[in-house]
């Protein structure tokens, strides 16, 4: 983990409104600071991690029972903030009216920000007197807005956003890789029901590629990349992703394992049943920051870069794949349940 960034109570108890403009003006996600706006009076145990998802531009699916009713749950839901935090590379949030704010949630944050490193600018526009015991010692008291504005652009601690630098491809071919065309048209009727991984091991995507360069991405259509980077849930938008990018069918998604994916998230590799037909992609610019959440998701939940990247999606969230794919009629991603173990 990086060194944990500060955090700062900015105490504005006349409520100035120059200093709430420059906060909110502060909101550049590209340049790794967003600011976060809590839903008020919400009752959702999970609200404020909604509030952050949405700073960092993604959208639920509307209505109960919807295709993010996952979100609900206090712990998956400040997870994937996590996850999209540290994949794209904020390292500085700014929290307007943190004094409306419940203990549990400041509670919430702090954990927050010690899983992400992240530093906190919390404006608390009430008496200092108010501040819960876990914010006292952060305090900076701020009567102008010229003061604000030099704290929001201080630089902080923490490592700039992730680099993805171009792909080099080689020239060599690896023969257990690129496989005819023929076989891999004969794979497109995969089995009906969830299958066991390969019995053999299969390289993952580092070591495939030193061998063989990866095809090409299929073209997705702006308005559907939009929607897909939406997805709050890190491992839906990214098993979705994949699916759109390869054109593979949903059944390799239960053998797409984390080192599947280059350490630069530049290339991912396929695999089929007995590895005949394991292929390399090349991860198209907008499909990165998707791929890199899965993966940053998958690892903070424990798991290991050996292990499936999507079981979590494809068995007790297939429902909420499902609906998603279904949102997305464009892309033709429907499956239908028997493809995935619901």
């Amino acid at each position: 983990m990086a060194v944990l960034g500060e955090v700062v109570v900015v105490v504005d108890e006349c409520d100035h409104m120059k200093v709430m403009r420059a906060a909110l003006a502060s909101h550049q996600p590209a340049q790794g600071r967003i600011v976060v706006q809590p839903t008020p009076a919400s009752s959702r145990p999970a609200a404020l991690a909604h509030d952050v998802l949405y700073a960092l531009g993604k959208r639920l699916a509307p209505a109960p029972g919807a295709a993010d009713v996952w979100l609900d749950s206090v712990t998956p839901a400040w997870l994937a903030a996590a996850a999209w935090s540290t994949a794209t590379g904020v390292r500085h949030v700014v929290v307007t009216r943190a004094h409306l704010l419940t203990a549990r949630r400041i509670d919430q944050l702090l954990a927050w920000r010690e899983t992400t490193g992240v530093q906190l600018t919390l404006l608390w526009q009430a008496s200092p007197r108010r501040l819960p015991p876990a914010l006292i010692g952060a305090r900076r008291c701020v009567s102008t807005p010229g003061v604000l504005e030099a704290i929001l652009h201080t630089a902080g601690p923490l490592p700039a956003q992730p680099s993805f630098p171009p792909t080099a491809a080689a020239p060599a071919t690896d023969p257990a890789v690129a496989q005819p065309q023929s076989i891999l048209q004969a794979q497109l009727a995969w089995p009906a029901t969830a299958a066991a991984i390969p019995a053999r091991t299969c390289t993952g995507a580092s070591a495939s590629a030193q061998r063989q360069p990866p095809a090409h991405a299929h073209t997705v259509a702006p308005t559907d990349v939009a929607a897909l980077a939406r997805i709050a849930h890190p491992l839906i938008t990214g098993a979705l992703s994949v699916l759109a990018f390869t054109g593979t069918q949903p059944g390799a998604l239960r053998w797409l394992r984390d080192l599947d994916i280059t350490p630069d998230i530049d290339t991912l590799k396929t695999h089929a049943p007995n590895h005949l037909g394991c292929r390399l992609h090349a991860l198209p610019t907008w499909a990165r920051p998707l791929l890199a959440a899965a993966r940053t998701h998958h690892r903070l939940s424990g798991h290991q870069p050996e292990e499936a990247l999507f079981t979590a999606v494809l068995t007790s969230g297939a429902r909420h794949l499902r609906a998603h794919a279904a949102r997305l009629p464009t892309l033709n991603l429907a499956m239908p349940p028997r493809v995935l173990v619901a």
